[in-house]
């Protein structure tokens, strides 16, 4: 005890803390209000949940939790959406089940036909180009759009090849594209919102704004 009240800076592990505090009978943030701030997010920080160096280094344990906690609005708003198909088997029955039980799914892709596509199939220079990732998630939809609930919309904007988000109701998993890197190479945040005009709120404005421009896909 001595060595801790003679060095403020140091702060004992959390539940010796939280023993010595109720033993007491004070707050835990009267003896050592670091301990808190620590353990508890207060800052602008506060809604990211993980962050990943890759968007292949986020689990797929954490997408399908995502989707199966979802119950109002499911956004995938990257602009091919291609992996979604690759790596998430039965992932179509799973979209039209959460449509049919009222979830908004939307697919905000990028324009096949527009210059900015073109542009970035010349920068990322693979064989399985732009337009074919986009195409193969159009042709998947196509399955099933029949289910009322399930649009897509496409996009010409230069903004949206940038950034992916995948909004889950209040959480989301967001991807800044990097140079020329494909986008499983770039980092990815997890994002849940708490509180307005936070990061969570900036990303899905992002979005909503790039979904009113575009036009439906069929």
């Amino acid at each position: 005890m001595d060595r801790w009240l003679d060095h403020p800076e140091r702060t004992p592990h959390h539940t010796t803390a939280s023993a010595v505090a109720n033993v007491l009978e004070v707050e835990l943030t009267m003896l050592w209000p670091k301990a808190v701030k620590s353990v508890v997010k207060t800052g602008a920080d506060r809604e990211i949940v993980a962050a990943y160096p890759y968007r292949t280094a986020c689990p797929p344990t954490v997408w399908d939790a995502l989707l199966d906690g979802t119950s109002e609005v499911v956004t995938y708003a990257g602009f091919t959406n291609y992996f979604i198909w690759q790596n998430h088997p039965r992932i179509a029955d799973r979209l039209r089940a959460k449509a049919a039980e009222g979830t908004r799914i939307q697919f905000l892709i990028g324009d096949p036909g527009a210059e900015v596509t073109a542009r970035r199939e010349r920068i990322e220079d693979v064989p399985l180009t732009l337009t074919t990732r986009i195409n193969i998630t159009l042709d998947a939809l196509s399955k099933i759009k029949d289910q009322a609930g399930i649009e897509a919309r496409l996009t010409d904007h230069d903004q949206h090849i940038a950034l992916s988000v995948f909004r889950f109701d209040d959480q989301m998993l967001v991807t800044p594209h990097l140079s020329s890197l494909l986008g499983h190479e770039s980092p990815m945040l997890h994002l849940r919102r708490m509180g307005d005009d936070g990061m969570f709120d900036r990303f899905a404005g992002h979005v909503d704004a790039l979904w009113e421009s575009a036009r439906p896909a069929w």
